[in-house]
């Protein structure tokens, strides 16, 4: 059915459908670009929250990698980023496919309608003025005719007057025949005109305006196609992205399976075990007897040994589940203020504020590392800040990533000397010596030689072999978080009570400090390792270094050094390697 042939007078009706339809085509696209930004804003949105459950680069969330739950959920948040970027891909192709091309066949179809409806509008006009021009032309004829039918009945009315002369009579007549000849003129430019108009008339309805309807109706058929295109495309770019999204789906629900509430359970022993051995039986302490005590200091050391013989038995147990870790069990068996009173009525020996000063020293640079530890989530080179399965399983760690390391440098060593064969080999390639020699001689400064690498090795396995060994020992005066729980903990206890303020209120010890003379040498010590010495009382040292040893290790796993005669300090045993003086030895 054309539209030529059966809306051949219906021109504006069709110029208000077209213009409709342009109008709805406008309409999707903008539709189709709210649907586009609504899917960007989508993927945004879900990237962002992606992000923002992302693990942190930092050591809690590490050891939160180790569950199985926890690597589920890194699993899901790392499939919904995939999720979101199909989403962006639905928003790029709705852009490119439908949007872009939409506007651009947008901009076609308006000038098309347009030149169609101006030849339409023109072929109306030029019918309009023909016709025009016929009924100008009938209106002659029709004025020329009646002039010739005045004219002749004036020439019979002069004829038939006797009173009339001759050549009025006559003029009449010459007036008649002109006017009857203007008539036929005028008949004979109308039939004319007339005939020319039917043609144009028929021409314009038959031939001109269908055509131009014609062409209006394949430019709205193809406007009604494009449209289907554009749906049928907005429905395969969703569902192009299915298969990934069902792949993304599969993903979250395979890592959701994955979950092993036994292996969680398992790994929270492996994280937290400490290796201590349960406390023993708690022993009865009889308050019924009246204690009687001297102030002589017979006395205080005879109540001390006392209490040491029935405990050594239950002596090497911690108490690792007591929240006040700078407490142990043992010191409920003799009451603070008893050995307060000790403290103020006993006379302190000379020889002894020398060993008072380095357990003050000591328990300072303990209790500062441990505070620089929580802040910076961080512990000891060593780990002696772990418990002993804790710290066995960090230093393994460390060993395994030193070895690491060195095969790294060992593999860059190994493919420069083979490129420096092959430069050899050839010649023409270059100078080999030039251009290798400085990387070679880099990567061997980089790598450690085969005895510190023994030595760092077998003082991390022995560090970590005797940490079971010495847990015995250590138990005397350490809790699990590494303070000191016995006589030590006990004398700084009784000073932090009698005394809440140390700065202000110890001015007799430091000046007993500052007029002790300076310590003899006793050996030499080489450093193995860096120690940057942050903590009060201790002294940074750089690996190969050469000291002094002013006093040893006493067992708490300290040096005191001496770089000249201002600069002291204390520094890990375990960092240093000590030659002591032959006298020392003997003495």
């Amino acid at each position: 059915m054309s539209w030529g042939s059966e809306l051949w007078d219906q021109f504006d009706n069709l110029e208000k459908h077209t213009q409709w339809g342009i109008e709805f085509v406008e309409k999707y696209t903008k539709f189709v670009k709210e649907r586009s930004e609504i899917e960007t804003n989508y993927a945004k949105q879900i990237r962002n929250l992606s992000k923002k459950y992302q693990p942190k680069k930092n050591s809690r969330e590490e050891e939160e990698n180790k569950y199985t739950f926890c690597r589920a959920f890194l699993v899901t948040l790392n499939e919904l980023n995939d999720y979101a970027g199909q989403h962006e891909v639905i928003s790029e192709n709705l852009t490119s496919q439908i949007i872009t091309e939409l506007s651009r066949y947008l901009q076609e179809l308006k000038t098309e309608r347009k030149s169609y409806f101006h030849d339409g509008r023109k072929a109306q006009q030029h019918i309009e003025s023909s016709w025009k021009q016929l009924e100008s032309c009938k209106r002659r004829f029709e004025r020329d005719c009646k002039e010739a039918d005045r004219a002749q009945q004036y020439f019979e009315k002069m004829d038939t007057d006797i009173n009339v002369t001759k050549a009025d009579v006559e003029k009449a007549r010459q007036q008649a025949q002109m006017r009857h000849q203007m008539a036929s003129d005028s008949k004979s430019d109308y039939s004319a005109y007339l005939q020319k108009f039917n043609q144009e008339q028929n021409e314009h309805y038959y031939t001109t305006i269908p055509n131009i309807f014609q062409k209006i109706q394949e430019m709205e058929e193809k406007r009604i196609e494009r449209i289907g295109m554009c749906m049928k495309t907005f429905a395969d770019v969703n569902r192009k992205v299915l298969p990934i999204v069902g792949q993304c789906l599969d993903g979250m629900t395979k890592s959701a399976e994955s979950i092993e509430p036994k292996a969680d359970s398992k790994q929270v022993v492996e994280s937290y075990k400490s290796g201590f051995e349960p406390p023993g039986e708690v022993e009865f302490e009889d308050y019924g007897q009246a204690m009687k005590r001297t102030m002589s200091d017979t006395s205080l050391s005879n109540s001390r040994e006392g209490k040491e013989k029935p405990g050594g038995k239950s002596k090497g147990k911690l108490w690792p589940f007591i929240k006040n870790k700078n407490k142990s069990p043992k010191q409920h068996k003799e009451p603070l203020s008893h050995r307060l009173n000790d403290f103020m009525t006993s006379k302190p020996k000379m020889h002894c504020l020398r060993s008072l000063r380095r357990g003050l020293s000591l328990k300072l640079i303990t209790l500062n590392s441990h505070i620089r530890n929580l802040i910076e989530g961080s512990g000891p080179e060593d780990f002696s800040h772990l418990p002993p399965e804790q710290r066995r399983k960090k230093l393994q760690g460390k060993v395994d990533e030193l070895k690491k390391d060195i095969q790294k440098e060992m593999d860059q060593r190994d493919a420069l000397t083979k490129m420096k064969d092959v430069y050899v080999k050839n010649p023409q390639m270059g100078d080999p010596a030039s251009k290798f020699e400085g990387w070679l001689v880099e990567v061997e400064e980089k790598m450690p030689s085969k005895s510190d690498t023994h030595r760092r090795q077998s003082g991390l396995y022995e560090t970590q072999n005797s940490t079971a060994v010495s847990n015995n020992c250590a138990q005397d005066r350490e809790s699990p978080d590494g303070s000191y729980t016995e006589e030590q903990n006990s004398e700084l206890q009784v000073k932090a009570n009698v005394n809440p303020h140390p700065t202000s209120s110890t001015p007799d010890f430091d000046d007993e400090f500052d007029d002790e003379e300076t310590m003899p040498t006793i050996g030499t010590c080489k450093a193995l390792y860096p120690f940057e010495g942050h903590n009060e009382g201790t002294i940074s040292v750089t690996e190969g270094e050469l000291l002094y040893v002013i006093e040893e290790d006493k067992g708490d796993g300290w040096t005191r050094v001496r770089r000249n005669e201002e600069e002291e300090g204390y520094v890990p045993s375990s960092y240093i390697e000590v030659f002591l003086e032959t006298n020392a030895k003997d003495s």
